[in-house]
């Protein structure tokens, strides 16, 4: 008798993931600001070092997008700085719910790397030093400022703000083809 054929089905992004998870650093008096959705990507061409970032900020009625690019970069680092130009954009201390399909990003902060970084004198736990410091560093500042919680998102997924920003991530890094 033959066995019927079971194929794995793609991982989905499960109810956990989409529940939003409050970061390791938050600011020390409450924020009763707006609310803010964020939605941040990053894009690279590892070969060539071209990147590009781009984040949507949406609150109430209205929405903003950013994005911009840069030479002799990683995807980490473009992940990073669309979080981090989106956060920058905020004039005023507000609740941002971060949505990103980062887990390098949402993990560092939700299950506390950076915490862990910190107290280790920026070294990883296998004692390496952590990759782009100067970035984190800004992005605890700003956490600092924000009352952040992260939703994790499966990357190219259908999920439309995340496909915008993943779009515009890549425009921005094809601009700096020559």
């Amino acid at each position: 008798m033959s066995r019927p054929s079971y194929k794995p089905r793609p991982k989905q992004s499960s109810a956990r993931d989409l529940l939003p998870i409050q970061a390791c650093i938050q600011p020390s008096t409450p924020i009763a600001g707006e609310n803010v959705d964020l939605y941040a990507d990053g894009a690279c061409d590892t070969t060539a070092g071209h990147g590009g970032w781009a984040c949507i900020l949406r609150y109430g009625d209205h929405e903003m997008e950013l994005g911009g690019h840069a030479e002799q970069t990683t995807n980490n680092r473009m992940e990073l700085t669309g979080l981090l130009e989106g956060l920058k954009a905020l004039k005023r201390p507000c609740q941002v719910r971060v949505v990103t399909d980062s887990q390098y990003l949402r993990k560092a902060f939700t299950d506390k790397w950076i915490l862990n970084w910190q107290r280790n004198g920026w070294k990883t736990a296998g004692k390496d030093p952590v990759k782009n410091q100067d970035l984190w560093e800004e992005l605890i500042l700003q956490a600092k400022k924000h009352a952040l919680t992260f939703v994790w998102v499966k990357g190219h997924n259908g999920h439309d703000e995340n496909e915008r920003v993943d779009r515009r991530a890549v425009a921005e890094r094809l601009k700096l083809r020559r």
